[in-house]
């Protein structure tokens, strides 16, 4: 599995609309953007790495009220097994009217044979 996998999958039942990097289409009232941050080999052992650290950063921009979907975000992310490295919100954007809060999170992944 891959972390951006794993997030859609857990993000798929919220309804939300959701993409890498940058939302390509007019964006809708809500969205997700996920922005992969960090692919690291870890865990060494015998000059080889056994454990991916991968960590993202989920974008929500909305014109509503953003604590109800930070909460079911934060809800839905540690019970699919995801680790939350920081919270915040980022600010509001006058030129869009959206809110934008940002999670980061993070899940190791044993290295597969390649």
């Amino acid at each position: 599995m891959s972390l951006l996998a794993d997030l859609n999958r857990i993000l798929e039942p919220l309804k939300i609309p959701v993409e890498t990097g940058v939302f390509s289409d007019e964006p809708p009232e809500e969205y997700l953007v996920i922005t992969p941050m960090l692919d690291r080999l870890d865990l060494f052992a015998d000059d080889q790495s056994h454990m991916v650290l991968s960590e993202a950063r989920l974008s929500l921009f909305t014109r509503r009220n953003y604590i109800k979907r930070k909460k079911e975000l934060t809800k839905a992310l540690q019970t699919g097994g995801m680790t939350i490295t920081d919270r915040r919100y980022v600010g509001y954007e006058n030129d869009s009217k959206y809110h934008h809060y940002a999670i980061d999170v993070m899940k190791e992944y044993e290295t597969e044979d390649e």
